[in-house]
């Protein structure tokens, strides 16, 4: 009983170890990546600061989850660098009241962080697998009742759930897509990285109030971002 007992306290001890190691990655993650990149916005930093980052990626790759890089959690698909996506959110002036669809949800490590800015998030993901691990980890992180994951095609949407006052694309996209604009509320931004010959270039798309079809795009500042499959057109090699 008594060798039970040590156990169970070792146990307690490593998991209590690994919980304050994790914080402070976090804490260093947006002081040494995060705010140095213009990054104002004290929510989403606290956000950030609170969110357990490792939870949202593969578990053999809970080491690697504060590195100041794209991780790529799946084939062909990546967790936005923790400074980008920073910017992006903030690009995003995501409001309290705000109904937000994040495209691309993979494993919900964004849908944690945008609940802690919205009312409502709805979380779209194409792999089943990214999508059943995305519902495993937002509640095991107890993060708001007021996220939905849901699995589809990305380009479709999630006309259920809109209109969206933003639209959150989280990857690289080549054009955006029509069923995207239609479900965006009016007075409504989209936010995205699109590529152009290689380059890749935060993007903000709004609606306007009295137009309610018309979408105005602003580039903004570079960023870097894997492409989202069936978002960006395939090149096929030129033959002769």
């Amino acid at each position: 009983m008594r060798h039970s007992d040590e156990s169970i306290s070792q146990t307690r001890w490593r998991k209590r170890a690994e919980m304050v190691d994790a914080a402070l990655q976090r804490k260093n993650m947006v002081e040494s990546q995060v705010r140095p990149s213009d990054v104002t916005d004290r929510r989403i930093t606290a956000a950030m600061r609170k969110i357990p980052r490792e939870l949202f990626v593969p578990p053999a790759m809970a080491d690697l989850a504060y590195m100041d890089t794209e991780l790529v959690i799946a084939p062909g698909r990546a967790m936005t660098a923790p400074r980008d996506l920073a910017r992006l959110l903030q690009l995003a002036d995501i409001a309290s009241t705000d109904r937000v669809l994040i495209v691309g949800g993979a494993r919900g490590y964004t849908a944690a962080v945008v609940a802690e800015l919205a009312q409502t998030v709805v979380s779209l993901e194409s792999d089943p697998d990214l999508s059943a691990a995305a519902t495993l980890a937002l509640a095991e992180t107890m993060t708001p009742a007021s996220i939905t994951v849901v699995n589809g095609p990305l380009a479709a949407g999630a006309p259920d759930g809109g209109p969206y006052d933003v639209i959150f694309i989280d990857g690289a996209i080549g054009e955006l897509p029509d069923p995207l604009a239609s479900q965006l509320a009016s007075a409504g931004r989209i936010v995205c990285v699109t590529t152009d010959g290689g380059v890749g270039r935060a993007t903000l798309y709004t609606k306007s109030q009295s137009a309610a079809s018309a979408l105005a795009r602003r580039f903004v500042f570079e960023a870097s971002a894997v492409a989202l499959p069936g978002l960006v057109p395939i090149v096929k090699p030129f033959r002769f």
